[in-house]
Parts: C-alpha cells; structure tokens; sequence
C-alpha cells in the first residue's frame, strides 16, 4: 500500500492543500515564513492532538521518526523553537475559519435525531478549558483559577459543534450565547445560565424555539391549562404570563409555557420553560433530558485531545492549540459518518491514536473482525 494511505492522510482527505494555501494568505501577520510554513504548523499541530503528544520536544521527535511518511502529506519537520514561535505569532483566525469550512463539509453526515419532529435540535452550554494562572496571567478568572471559556451549540443530528465561540473565563454564559444566531425553526436547549427575558424575545421573534428549566421564585401569572396525561409524568402544563418588574422591564415574551415533570428515575420534580406550543408535553421534557448530549460533547474533547496542557502561552498560542483540536475532532467525526459504524468519537480517536501513520484504510481500521477493504475509500474534498 502506498505512503499516501496512511490513516493520517485519509483523515486530512477533507481539505484541499491549495484552498488551506489561500487562508493562510489571508490569515498571515509580519514576514514571510522561511523555515516553515503554516501548513507544517498544522500538520505538527493536529498530528499532536491525534497522537496525544504532549510536549515541543515530543513533537519534534515524533515528526522526526515519521519524515519519509510526512513527505506524502505535503510536509516536513519542524523544529520546537519554530513551532513555538509561529504559535505565538500567526493568527489562530485561520484555524477557526478552517473550522468554520469544514462544518460545511459535515452537513452532509447529519442523521435524523431521535425525535419525531423535522426541526434541528441544539443544546447550548459552556465549559473552563483551565489554564495555568502563573503562565497565563492574562486568563485570570479568580484568585486561584485561569480559564477560556468555549461555548458550543452542538447539533443533535451528528453530535457536531455546530455554532462555537471562544471567550475570557470570566465572562457571563450570556456574552457569547447570544452572540451565536441559531437558524429559523430550530429548537435550542439550554439551562438555566442562560435566562435572559430579552433574549427570549428575540428568539421569538426570529421563530427560535427555545426549552430551558423555570428559575425558582420566578414571579407568573397562570393563563390557561392544558390537558395532561400523569402516567408520562407531566403533572401541569400551562400558558403563563411573567409578571414580575424586571420580566416586564426586559420585554418578556408576553406569553410562555410552563411544564412540571416528574422524573421517576431521579424521582424529582423538574419546570420547563419553553415558547413552543405545539410539541407534546412529554416531548419537552424528553428534549431537556437529551441536553446531556453537550455534557458528553465537553468530556470526549477533554479526556481524548490535547486541552488540559498546552504548549504555549499566548492567547494567540492557546486559541491555536483549542481550534485545531476542535477540527481534529471533525476530522474524525467526518471518519465515524464515512465508515457507518456505531462507534463513538471517542473509541475511534483511541484507535486513531495507535494508528496515525500506518497505512490502513478507515474502514478496515474501524472493522477489524471484517475483511479488509480492497477498494480505496471515495475521494472527498473540500472547497474552502
């Protein structure tokens, strides 16, 4: 089999070299680059976050091992004082325009949801990516604690990060999720860190459907009952009115809808608050369930790729570092939706991990009880 085969290079098949060529024009600060290029950078970067390297000095010594086989990815060596310093800097834009890229290129992966509905479904939350607070002073959120703040709408169809902003840790969940516009007729579920009454709105208004948990002693007005069916375990289900000072002084929807449920499994009672009318009830309650879909997002990215230490110290560095784990984590997810199997993304990074640069085909590395795959996988490209 030949070099171009390797696991690496079948997972990069998404982005042409040339188009990659054309952001880093665009994305470029000082002089021109001499001993390496931005590409190199990327190729050390993500060949980093596949393989779990966890220092400069590793890196370079993993490249260095692998040299003939870079040779076929475009490539070559780079030293850790050049890698570093092309970190700290050129612009992370690039990775998150690539990033931006190939989400386009994933749209062809999604699979219906669970739900009956035809609506895209997003769950919205926040998690610290922790930085180190003697290194990163500039990331200070308190005394003891140095984080960014990533901020993900995650697409129930594929499990892919669909809309994401990067922040200070110190910022309110509110600064970026209201930053990212969620597309007419779709539902977002989120919690309650990010109860703003006019941002409710808003979402009305852009036909937005939102599904989040009633803040305790939230002041209301109860404006009609609808039938309930308790052998579901919804034990009310009404149109209600805010009526307190600050819902009126912020421009509350004029009328929302309240759900209590009762969870038997916790065995705990649980208020929704959504301005869809139309879904079942129970739907409502099985939609905020399905949220744990973004917890399980956060954990893979953290326990599979390259975000609890990083190799740089500028703001600049890290955002590099976050972005690219972030498309490494498409890459493979792109890798899942090609070879139909029910793996998770993080079972298929640990195979990944072992087997960057063997020369392998996805689909026999992902099936290996089967017989090998003879015919090459489909050329897929991307169009920056």
């Amino acid at each position: 089999m030949s070099h171009q085969n390797t696991v690496f290079h079948q997972l990069l098949k998404p982005t042409l070299r040339q188009d990659f060529e054309r952001l880093a024009n665009q994305h470029h600060h000082g002089q021109k680059l001499r001993s390496a290029t931005r590409w190199d950078q990327f190729i050390a970067m993500l060949m980093s976050q596949l393989s779990c390297r966890q220092s400069l000095r590793d890196i370079q010594s993993n490249l260095e091992s692998q040299q003939e086989k870079l040779y076929h990815l475009g490539a070559k060596k780079i030293a850790r004082s050049t890698l570093a310093r092309i970190n700290e800097e050129q612009p992370a834009s690039l990775y998150q325009q690539l990033f931006s890229n190939l989400l386009k290129h994933c749209e062809n992966s999604k699979i219906a949801h669970k739900f009956r509905f035809k609506n895209p479904l997003y769950s919205l939350d926040a998690s610290h990516i922790d930085v180190s607070l003697s290194l990163c002073a500039w990331a200070k959120v308190h005394e003891s604690k140095a984080s960014i703040k990533l901020t993900v709408g995650l697409n129930h169809s594929n499990t892919i990060p669909e809309f994401v902003a990067l922040g200070n840790g110190i910022e309110n969940d509110m600064v970026q999720g209201r930053s990212l516009k969620f597309p007419s007729g779709s539902i977002v579920v989120f919690d309650k860190g990010y109860v703003d009454y006019q941002w409710f709105a808003e979402m009305t208004d852009e036909k937005v459907s939102f599904v989040t948990r009633l803040r305790p002693k939230t002041v209301y007005q109860v404006k009609s009952k609808n039938k309930i069916l308790t052998c579901k375990g919804i034990l009310a289900d009404e149109s209600i009115e805010l009526c307190s000072d600050y819902a009126k002084k912020r421009g509350a929807p004029k009328l929302l809808r309240r759900i209590e449920f009762y969870d038997k499994a916790k065995k705990r009672t649980f208020e929704f608050l959504t301005n869809n009318f139309h879904l079942a009830a129970s739907t409502i309650a099985a939609i905020y369930k399905d949220r744990w879909k973004v917890e399980l997002f956060f954990k893979a990215i953290k326990q599979n790729l390259k975000l609890k230490a990083f190799i740089g110290r500028s703001r600049n560095a890290i955002l590099t570092q976050i972005w690219i784990a972030l498309i490494a984590y498409l890459l493979v997810s792109f890798a899942k939706h090609l070879a139909q199997e029910g793996w998770t993304v993080q079972r298929m990074l640990r195979i990944i991990q072992v087997n960057l640069f063997e020369r392998k085909y996805l689909k026999s590395l992902f099936s290996p009880d089967k017989r090998s795959i003879k015919q090459e996988e489909p050329q897929l490209r991307l169009f920056l």
